[in-house]
């Protein structure tokens, strides 16, 4: 199989989802969803040249996506496992997981390179239902461009009525910034401990997800994500249970 170089996303193909919310503002995530992997696969790899798999392990669903090596005469293997999602717990899951075995392929790995998106209340419609805060507002990217590291060097976000909300320009020759500014704060590590600690999930299995080599590397974004896939995990004890 020739070194295939899987495409960087275009704006209509990711989503934004809100992470946090408060009475200061809100975070947004930006995802692509499954489809989007499916045209993806079928543009590099062809529509008969990838399949799909699903196992159960330890009460958790596993994705393995195949890819055919002509030149090797085999199958080429990226597994991950899927988190649980609140409607249609299976089927979320089963999707899920073959979205983060897409990621493995190489599918989406450029949003991990996102700054943190923040937008504050002033640009926001956020109110306050049953002592939680919530919006009916949905966002979406206007304009997204790449550098030559396939990092976000720049993204403008977009409200339902087409207002900007959001804009991020890279700035040249910003990387020894980024370096010591684009990551999280020690309440951050700390939570992101506890969480691990209740789970059992071991730190490396986080650091490998998102291709990191130690904790100090993770960005904002990329920890976002990871407490979130935490938080909907269960406890080990009653994982033994």
């Amino acid at each position: 199989m020739k070194n295939t170089e899987i495409r960087l996303l275009r704006a209509d193909e990711i989503e934004c989802r809100v992470g946090t919310i408060n009475e200061r503002g809100l975070s947004l995530l930006l995802y692509k969803d499954a489809r989007v992997d499916q045209k993806i696969l079928d543009e590099a790899f062809g529509m008969y040249g990838w399949e799909r798999t699903h196992q159960s392990i330890e009460g958790n669903l596993y994705c393995t996506v195949r890819i055919w090596d002509s030149e090797k005469a085999q199958w080429i293997e990226k597994q991950d496992v899927g988190t649980t999602s609140y409607t249609e717990k299976e089927k979320g899951q089963a999707s899920d997981a073959f979205k983060r075995a897409c990621v493995n392929v190489g599918i989406g790995r450029e949003l991990y390179t996102a700054p943190f998106i923040w937008i504050s209340s002033s640009k926001a419609n956020i109110q306050k239902r049953d002592n939680r805060y919530t919006t009916s507002e949905r966002f979406q990217v206007r304009e997204i461009s790449y550098n030559g590291m396939r990092e976000i060097a720049a993204i403008t976000i977009v409200n339902d009525r087409g207002v900007v909300v959001y804009e991020y320009q890279e700035k040249k020759n910003s990387s020894k910034n980024q370096n010591t500014t684009n990551r999280i704060t020690e309440l951050q590590k700390k939570e992101l401990e506890n969480e691990l600690k209740r789970t059992g999930v071991d730190i490396e299995k986080v650091l490998g997800r998102y291709e990191l080599k130690k904790l100090d590397e993770m960005t904002p974004d990329i920890y976002e994500r990871a407490i979130h896939g935490l938080k909907n995990s269960k406890s080990k004890d009653r994982k033994a249970a």
